[in-house]
């Protein structure tokens, strides 16, 4: 049975947090991806990455495949943790699932993020270039992964390692390329978007397009990198940098 404790890990808890940083990973992604993010972001604002079924250690739960479900089931999850200020930051396809989160809770007038942190993804209401991976043949999937440069050479190379991966990969991909925005009407916190200068799964007319998608401030911010930019330390340090000025600022 999936408890709300399996959903929301809390890697350095703490009791004097004046807010909460949700992270939601990139399709392959789980809670660990941001074990290093506690320690570097000021200390009164507590990383609580979310983990999603099929991996890390709801590795023996069924995947999910489509977006609406994931929400459905995430939101009663998460609302015993929102009873102090927070904020979401979500990495391509962890940047869709923190989205449509906020507009789902925004429906049922629960408490709203007091900021969204968006990276690597195209504004929702911008159509994908590329054509989908979900349903494509296990050798030509590999070798768009290694065109990604986020997935090391060993991994893709081990048949073994790469038969417990790829079924995590397509679902994620799946969740991403079969999701269809619907217009709502802007949502009211501020919106802060990172992207890798040398990412063409998210170009910069695409990612300045998710100033549509709010009637608070927005900021643009652009690293040296491709897709995954955030892997960098250099990079991810200063993207760490600006989300504790953002998230501390006034609304």
């Amino acid at each position: 049975m999936t408890t709300t404790k399996s959903w929301i890990t809390r890697p350095q808890p703490n009791p004097k947090a004046r807010l909460r940083l949700f992270c939601f990973p990139y399709a392959g992604g789980a809670a660990s991806s941001f074990r290093t993010w506690p320690d570097p972001l000021a200390p009164h604002i507590e990383v609580c990455p979310v983990e999603l079924p099929g991996r890390g250690k709801r590795m023996r739960e069924p995947l999910v495949t489509s977006l609406l479900p994931l929400i459905e089931t995430l939101v009663p999850a998460l609302l015993p943790y929102l009873d102090i200020p927070f904020a979401f930051f979500g990495h391509s396809l962890g940047t869709l699932i923190s989205f449509e989160l906020a507009r789902q809770l925004r429906r049922q007038e629960a408490p709203s993020p007091r900021h969204l942190f968006i990276s690597g993804r195209r504004a929702p209401q911008v159509p994908a270039r590329k054509p989908p991976l979900h349903n494509l043949p296990k050798s030509e999937l590999i070798e768009a992964l290694r065109k990604y440069n986020g997935t090391p050479e060993a991994v893709l190379a081990n048949q073994e390692l790469m038969e417990l991966f790829l079924p995590i990969l397509r679902a994620d991909f799946g969740i991403n390329e079969t999701y269809t925005y619907t217009s709502e009407s802007p949502l009211n916190c501020p919106i802060s978007v990172f992207g890798g200068l040398q990412d063409t799964d998210a170009n910069s007319d695409e990612l300045a397009a998710w100033r549509d998608q709010t009637s608070s401030t927005f900021t643009v911010h652009m690293f040296p990198g491709g897709h995954f930019f955030i892997n960098n330390n250099k990079e991810c340090n200063q993207l760490l940098q600006l989300i504790t000025k953002f998230a501390i600022a006034p609304v």
